[in-house]
């Protein structure tokens, strides 16, 4: 998939919040704030890299709020957002080497939320499915030995081919989230827990998912505002 047809579902998914969010007179926001994000890597024997780190990295996108009983609502979005890790390894002789591998996603969460109204504030909890599309990523990779460092940067390649390509585009998995709001002004945390083996290569068992911790803050634009 191109990455200009990307963009296009990506702004169609957009347009489609608009249009449910003010044809039913409901309510929708936007959000951003700092991922965490991690990749599970494995193989048949376990874990092949016990010492993956979080990747720090960004997520913006907007939502929409569409009651369906009481205190339950459905709570579609989408979310530009990074994803990847970092991979850092050394020995005794002086050797190190590192690795980040820095991916971008669109990703269409599609949970359901609860909402505690507490005096003035609202406390939400909410949980669905998510899926999403890798648009373009890249991976650097840097060695060092007795204090000289060499880099190498290489652009990742999306699809299925486990000869030439890096990782599949289509991501999915389930979405956890929690958070405040009071007024119009909101903030929460919310994890991804990824489902897809993204990795073309599947010998072995090789299987590798990705892994997200979100901190947000967004604004809540009230309901038949134009």
């Amino acid at each position: 998939m191109k990455k200009t047809n990307v963009f296009k579902i990506a702004t169609f998914f957009l347009f489609l919040l608009l249009t449910i969010s003010n044809g039913m007179s409901q309510t929708f926001g936007v959000k951003g704030g700092l991922n965490l994000s991690n990749m599970l890597l494995k193989d048949e024997d376990g874990d092949y890299f016990d010492d993956t780190k979080m990747l720090p990295g960004f997520h913006a996108g907007i939502f929409a709020n569409i009651p369906i009983s009481g205190s339950i609502s459905f709570e579609p979005g989408l979310l530009l957002s990074t994803k990847g890790l970092k991979v850092e390894e050394e020995d005794d002789d002086d050797f190190e080497a590192s690795m980040k591998l820095n991916t971008f996603y669109a990703d269409v969460p599609l949970t359901l939320k609860y909402t505690y109204i507490l005096e003035d504030l609202k406390i939400y909890g909410a949980a669905g499915p998510y899926v999403g599309i890798g648009i373009s990523g890249k991976s650097k990779s840097t060695y060092t030995y007795n204090g000289e460092s060499e880099s190498e940067e290489e652009t990742i390649e999306w699809g299925s081919d486990e000869d030439k390509d890096d990782l599949k585009r289509l991501d999915f998995g389930l979405t956890f989230g929690a958070g405040i709001s009071k007024g119009s002004i909101l903030a929460g945390i919310s994890y991804d827990l990824g489902l897809a083996n993204i990795s073309p290569y599947t010998e072995d068992g090789t299987k590798n998912s990705n892994r997200v911790f979100r901190i947000s803050i967004g604004y809540i634009f009230p309901a038949g505002k134009k």
